[in-house]
């Protein structure tokens, strides 16, 4: 069986290194899959679900939070700010981040110099992680 090379870095680890048939991931463009012989590519990654299928058939999702993804010769990397399993995902602190980023989006006065940019990324942030929670 032909296989790809998939190692997966954040900022504070090695997430995921193994050897698997295919990997979906969220691209800035839409959602795309790598299999082998894919052409190069290099593209942004949005925040979303990243599914790879193992030699053995298993289907993993983990939640992303963003990044980039380099394919070159059945090699795919990538670099991302955050990589989750459904088990590592801290549930109650995905709905507490949703709340606190919902409620800062509405507020309409600047006199608390919110981020609203940095609001939206972690309102979608959390809104995945709940999604590949369940």
């Amino acid at each position: 069986m032909k296989l790809l090379n998939i190692e997966v870095i954040t900022p504070s680890r090695t997430a995921y290194n193994n050897k698997a048939v295919s990997i979906t991931v969220p691209g800035a463009q839409g959602s795309f899959q790598v299999l082998f012989n894919h052409a190069p590519i290099l593209s942004a990654l949005d925040i979303g679900k990243v599914k790879i299928e193992e030699e053995d058939g298993k289907k993993l999702d983990f939640a992303a939070g963003g990044g980039t993804v380099e394919v070159l010769n059945n090699k795919v990397l990538l670099l991302v700010e955050s990589f989750e399993t459904k088990e590592e995902i801290d549930i109650k602190r995905a709905e507490l981040a949703k709340e606190r980023a919902q409620k800062r989006l509405k507020r309409e006065s600047d006199e608390e110099n919110i981020d609203m940019m940095r609001a939206e990324f972690a309102l979608k942030r959390s809104i995945n992680r709940l999604k590949i929670s369940r």
